[in-house]
């Protein structure tokens, strides 16, 4: 099965393009992200058998402690706090996201990863491929249960359409923060209907003195101007 492409409208009005990734790519990342997660077991039994001065049977107790933490949270410790992606998943730019697109939080995180156990089942994630494959989005049960997907994730830069506006300068002294409003909405434009275009240009009338369409046309030319002030 192929991968797909799924389409979400922000409240912005633009399209977020998402491709869900297939079983096939995510096992690549999950064999992956056991080599990371064997060879810092090895270097932990290393440190806590080689070097602690606790009795072996202490010790023994520490590392089953360690093994059985980080072994649940290994996850979701990289999935909150490095945008969706392990380190498998990061080689392979993948990343989890909500089914919205918005990034992962701690809780669905761990509904998706302490589901594991049952998508394992009833040996070597047999459940869990199976499910992946009878959905679209190729979601798991766990990703199912969480309302997250896991996603390619695509470097894109997006580039000004305002070539054909001649640059003015700001009317009036603006933050870094609005120039960079601005600045966005030239890029975002073209995904916008014109209605749409014509509404968020409108709410700058106190910076351009227009309205709809020669809102827009000021709005352009004025993004224009800081893009070539940069």
């Amino acid at each position: 099965m192929l991968d797909t492409q799924k389409s979400i409208e922000t409240p912005e009005g633009i399209d977020l393009k998402l491709s869900p990734a297939s079983a096939v790519i995510r096992s690549y990342a999950y064999f992956l992200d056991l080599i990371v997660r064997g060879l810092i077991f090895i270097v932990a039994a290393i440190i806590i058998f080689g070097f602690s001065p606790l009795s072996n049977n202490m010790n023994q107790g520490v590392f089953l402690i360690f093994y059985f933490l980080f072994t649940w949270f290994y996850p979701v410790f990289f999935e909150v706090l490095n945008q969706g992606m392990t380190p498998g998943k990061k080689v392979l730019s993948i990343k989890v996201v909500h089914d919205d697109g918005t990034p992962v939080n701690l809780s669905n995180s761990i509904i998706r990863n302490f589901l594991r156990t049952v998508d394992f089942l009833p040996i070597f994630y047999f459940t869990g491929i199976i499910c992946s494959y009878l959905n679209k989005d190729f979601k798991r049960l766990g990703d199912l249960a969480a309302g997250t997907i896991v996603v390619h994730q695509y470097q894109t830069k997006l580039k000004p359409h305002i070539t054909n506006y001649e640059p003015i300068a700001l009317p009036m002294p603006l933050s870094l923060s609005e120039r960079h409003a601005i600045t966005r909405f030239s890029e975002r434009q073209s995904s916008f209907s014109k209605e749409r275009q014509a509404e968020l240009a409108n709410l700058l009338e106190p910076l351009h003195h227009k309205k709809n369409q020669d809102a827009v046309d000021s709005l352009l030319a004025i993004a224009n101007g800081l893009s070539k002030s940069l």
